[in-house]
């Protein structure tokens, strides 16, 4: 890692790398993991109206399930990442998001609040390993000059089926137990999914996308020796991580994902079958905010890598913030405007992930960046996702859910839009330092083959 501390100029042109045979076919795979991960863990609060009405518990319940899944993620993420290095990333993926979907299973089989809590807190456990190895996958499969469109796709697509299977769940509130035959169900088809990653999966190498590593042997890369603290400890001292890790403790947008249903429900008098369809607008308008920001990315980062990625990112926070307050904060009475808003929302929160994901990819080195996501998803995503999900739990039986929305969803929307200003002046300096390490890295390689 000192070799990034080095300060030489840049040239100010994104980098280019190398297409990875058959990408699309395990972007596919590595995609349907995270699908089914995803769609398991967004089944409880889909439904939570009626298992608060099956169970007898309160609106705090769904933050208190909430949070407890992320906060075992603190956990379990970073752990799964340290399996990953030293054993097989496929493995990981084939147990933690596939085989591990009998908790699942055993999740529709609980009684009372109680097992529902373990049972969802050991599955979300599990899903912890998605995000970071998932990620750091399409890191390696993918150029700096493709990783947005690529991650725009995939995002986009997941955001489109499970908005499809939401629509769909929400539905089961009208049979009895309806909830626990999606848990049984999507379990079920989790555990096959582990199945085909483990015939059809193939891990690339750590730094195969990267141009200057390659046609370098696998062992030559410099990315397969064990991460030590010290490096993990350096990614703070990386300023344009540090402050998209702030951004993310300010990243309001992930409440609706939880509460969006449950809030139409308390606040405007819907059912819940009827506010479940929100779900579906709101995903296909995530999975055109998807396309839209990997399209965008790739397109900003050529026209201006200083500020181009930067100003996209903080354009989608003050989108968000404005459609929120629309969607939110007044009453149309029927649920026609309340889908037009809810799909806003998703269209302007979709463009982040193909922004920045390969941002963090681009200021990391190949071998830290399953580490780098591992802080940025399961610690830092996580810990809001906790607050704001105890928060409003707590603070929506007393001041009600309409106040936290206008709060997190838009006012503190506005406050990350503005901080994310700090982004511009470092970002491109990090990203040169990487490019002048893995150009050293080269050249080192090449010279001990030739000795």
């Amino acid at each position: 890692m000192s070799e990034l501390i080095e300060d030489r100029p840049h040239t100010g042109k994104p980098p280019s790398g190398v297409a990875v045979p058959g990408r699309r076919r395990q972007l596919t795979l590595v995609g349907g993991a995270l699908l089914v991960d995803n769609t398991e863990a967004s089944l409880i609060a889909g439904l939570f109206p009626v298992i608060r009405q099956s169970l007898g518990v309160s609106l705090g319940a769904l933050g208190v399930l909430t949070a407890a899944g992320k906060i075992v993620g603190v956990l379990a993420g970073p752990l799964w990442v340290w399996v990953a290095q030293r054993w097989s990333r496929k493995g990981v993926l084939v147990v933690a998001t596939g085989f591990w979907g009998v908790f699942g299973i055993a999740a529709g089989f609980a009684q009372d609040f109680t097992q529902l809590l373990v049972l969802c807190t050991l599955l979300a456990a599990g899903y912890a390993a998605a995000g970071p190895i998932a990620t750091e996958y399409i890191g390696d499969l993918f150029d700096s000059r493709s990783r947005g469109r690529a991650i725009g796709v995939m995002y986009g697509v997941l955001a489109l089926a499970a908005s499809l299977f939401a629509a769909l769940k929400g539905q089961l509130a009208g049979f009895d137990d309806g909830w626990r035959w999606g848990l049984w169900g999507i379990g079920a088809v989790n555990v096959l999914f582990g199945v085909a990653l483990w015939i059809w999966l193939r891990d690339p190498g750590r730094g195969a996308s990267e141009r200057q590593l390659a046609d370098l042997d696998p062992a030559a890369r410099g990315t397969g020796g064990r991460i030590t603290r010290g490096q993990v400890v350096a990614l703070f001292r990386i300023p344009s991580f540090v402050i998209l890790l702030v951004s993310r403790l300010l990243s309001g947008h992930l409440l609706i994902g939880t509460f969006g249903v449950v809030f139409l429900v308390d606040v405007y008098g819907f059912s819940t079958q009827v506010a479940s369809v929100v779900l579906l607008p709101m995903g296909i308008g995530y999975f055109a905010g998807t396309l839209l920001g990997g399209f965008l990315a790739d397109w900003a980062a050529r026209r201006s890598p200083r500020h181009g990625l930067v100003a996209v990112l903080q354009g989608a926070q003050f989108a968000f913030a404005g459609a929120a307050f629309l969607g939110t904060q007044i009453d149309y009475a029927g649920i026609g405007l309340f889908a037009l808003f809810f799909g806003l929302m998703g269209l302007t929160q979709g463009v982040n992930p193909g922004v920045n994901r390969p941002m963090v990819m681009a200021v990391t080195p190949p071998e830290l960046r399953g580490a780098a996501f591992a802080v940025y998803i399961t610690v830092f995503e996580a810990i809001a996702w906790a607050v704001f999900s105890l928060g409003a739990g707590v603070l929506g039986d007393t001041v009600g859910l309409r106040t936290v929305f206008l709060w997190v969803l838009v006012v503190l929307m506005l406050v990350n839009g503005a901080f994310l200003t700090l982004l511009h002046r470092p970002y491109a300096d990090d990203v040169a330092r990487v490019q002048r390490a893995l150009d050293l890295r080269r050249e080192r390689a090449l010279g001990a083959s030739a000795a």
